[in-house]
């Protein structure tokens, strides 16, 4: 659940929205829509926390786990694929990094048995088990073959790279999903397949998108 409680942007002299008052609840998928220039993009930006709008309060309850799609398609350019889709869960991709780095150690000592142990657990309730083959049908979903899901994100196209970065949004069931236009570069079966997931997702999601 988002709730937004009087919000307000301007520049300089040109307000933008004011007075915003709202609440996301749990279950629903809503759109944005508006004009080219009504705001929609840089309302999602307060929401996620990215910008501050100039009054008013953006509340999310502790320990709800935003997900936002990404608009850099050069940032993960030195990882793979695979990879990138799962960093969409930060905490589980740093319980995977710290896990194999110890791993990795040589000697291993008792106390890095007992942290891997901690991680374990965590990797286990975060649902680690599973999160390859996870990421592997959200990139199947969006039309990314399996022959491309192990190479690095700068060898994709530019299409390509996008649709990855749809993936990794959507990838660990976020508790509060946020996309702007994610029809981008969408071929039809990939544009139903993104819808059947959004009248299934169980979560918040809030989508700006021109494709209805």
């Amino acid at each position: 659940m988002i709730s937004v409680n009087d919000v307000s942007l301007q520049y300089g002299q040109r307000k933008l929205f004011s007075g915003v008052s709202i609440v996301f609840s749990a279950g629903n998928c809503y759109g944005l829509i508006g004009a080219n220039g009504s705001g929609k993009s840089t309302f999602l930006k307060i929401l996620s926390g990215e910008i501050d709008s100039t009054t008013g309060s953006v509340e999310i309850p502790p320990g709800k786990r935003v997900s936002v799609l990404k608009q850099d398609q050069f940032a993960y350019d030195e990882y793979a694929v695979l990879t990138t889709v799962m960093m969409g869960h930060k905490r589980l991709y740093e319980v995977m990094s710290e896990k194999d780095a110890l791993y990795a150690k040589t000697p291993f000592t008792d106390e890095d048995g007992m942290r891997a142990s901690e991680l374990e657990g965590e990797f286990t309730e975060l649902g680690g088990w599973t999160a390859e083959s996870d990421a592997a049908k959200l990139l199947s979903g969006l039309s990314i073959e399996e022959s491309l899901h192990a190479v690095l994100m700068k060898q994709l196209e530019a299409g390509e790279k996008v649709r990855v970065l749809l993936a990794q949004a959507l990838f660990g069931n976020p508790d509060i999903l946020l996309l702007d236009e994610p029809t981008n570069h969408l071929d039809v079966d990939s544009s139903m397949w993104l819808e059947e997931f959004l009248c299934d997702f169980e979560n918040t999601a809030i989508v700006v998108s021109h494709d209805r």
